[in-house]
Parts: C-alpha cells; sequence; structure tokens
C-alpha cells in the first residue's frame, strides 16, 4: 500500500526537482528551498559526494505520510546504475528510485521492497520492457519535445510518462497536455541561485513551477 501511496503522491505534486550539488550540505539545502517554494518531490541524484547523507537528513525531517504540510514531501534517489545502490539509498530513506537507463536488476530490486522506481527510458521497446517488468512510471530521458509523448501514447496508451530534461517554465503545460504524468526539473531551478550565491532563489523558481504545473492540471 505504501508504494501506491507514493506514486500517487509524486502524481498528484506534478513536480520533480532533480539536485546535484558539490556535496550533502549543499544539495541538502537545495532540497529544503525547493520544499519551501512548494516542490514536495525532491530527487537527490548519486552524482552529488556523500549524497545518502543528504537522502537521510532529508529523510529525518520530511516524510511522504507526514500529516503536517511543513513536514510533507517525498524524498527519492536518482542516477542509480544498479540495485545495491538503489537498495543502499533505500536504506538511507529514499522512497523512490530514478535511474538513468533501464536495469531490470534494479527494478526487481525496487519490487521487492515495495519502492517506486523510474528507469530512464528513450523507445517503444524500452518502455514496453519496463512495463513488463512491473514499472509504474517511466522517466523520458533524455527527454526532447511533448510531441514524443503524444507518439508513444499511440502504441503504449497506458505508459505512465515523466520527463526530465528539456523541461521549463515555459512548456510546462505542453508536456502536460501532452500526457505527462509528472515532469522532472533539473538545473533550471538551481541554475540563477548557484549564479548568485542565493539559495531563497531556488524557493522562488519552485514557486513558479508549482504555480505553472497547477495551471496547467487545472487546479
Amino acid at each position: 500500500m505504501k508504494k501506491l501511496q507514493t506514486i500517487q503522491s509524486i502524481v498528484e505534486q506534478g513536480v520533480v526537482a532533480v539536485l546535484r550539488g558539490k556535496d550533502a550540505n549543499e544539495v541538502a539545502e537545495m532540497a529544503e528551498q525547493a520544499i519551501a517554494g512548494g516542490i514536495k518531490a525532491i530527487e537527490i541524484t548519486m552524482t552529488v559526494p556523500s549524497a545518502l547523507k543528504a537522502i537521510e537528513k532529508l529523510a529525518a525531517k520530511y516524510s511522504s505520510t507526514a500529516s503536517d504540510p511543513d513536514k510533507f514531501a517525498i524524498i527519492g534517489v536518482g542516477t542509480v546504475l544498479d540495485p545495491e545502490t538503489a537498495r543502499a539509498a533505500i536504506l538511507s530513506g529514499s522512497e523512490f528510485v530514478v535511474g538513468p537507463s533501464l536495469n531490470p536488476a534494479t527494478v526487481a530490486l525496487c519490487n521487492r521492497y515495495r519502492i517506486p522506481v523510474m528507469p530512464g527510458v528513450m523507445t517503444i521497446k524500452e518502455i514496453q520492457e519496463a512495463l513488463e517488468l512491473g514499472v509504474d512510471i517511466v522517466k523520458l530521458f533524455p527527454s526532447t519535445t511533448p510531441s514524443a509523448i503524444k507518439a508513444i501514447k499511440g502504441p503504449l496508451p497506458q505508459a505512465n510518462i515523466m520527463p526530465t530534461g528539456g523541461v521549463t517554465l515555459d512548456n510546462v503545460g505542453e508536456w502536460i497536455a501532452a500526457g505527462a504524468v509528472a515532469v522532472g526539473i533539473g538545473s533550471d531551478l538551481t541554475n540563477e541561485a548557484a549564479k548568485k550565491g542565493d539559495p531563497s532563489l531556488i524557493a522562488a523558481r519552485a514557486a513558479q513551477y508549482v504555480q505553472a504545473f497547477k495551471a496547467a492540471r487545472g487546479r
């Protein structure tokens, strides 16, 4: 049941912050700012040194089952290449797992522990294989244009697709209209804050994305 609730929460939130930083402390601060701005689904990538420390810190403060809105957030891990990394992240508190590609062993591990897994896919063949492995949401990566989702939905209307990369404030609505169940936001969320050395700009940018997503969903 927890797995289904987590998937539902990710879809309801609609925007996933994909965060990279120079260390665990920096990426945890980025996450805090994104959450403050309203993005409640957080993906800490394993390219961050000591990424598991950031996940542990955030998981201790936030939970997808928290009744207090200030404590509610879904903390996950990204750039997972193998099942060993997925298991380590799950033990550190990760509530979902994202990979840049489809790794059947990683999917099997996540299914075993009832943790949502979103592997990166590009082709109809990869998406079909992911569905057959029991994947609930696939990550379209690298994403190209919203029309790609419409093309995929032709033969595979049952696929739940989350584009990551190529999503901007200007085209969030197009991705949702095309059928995306959620979108992943990376550097566009944090670039300005990094350039100006002001983490609070992440919160402001996050709020803009949340507003754009809600407008696209008609709520």
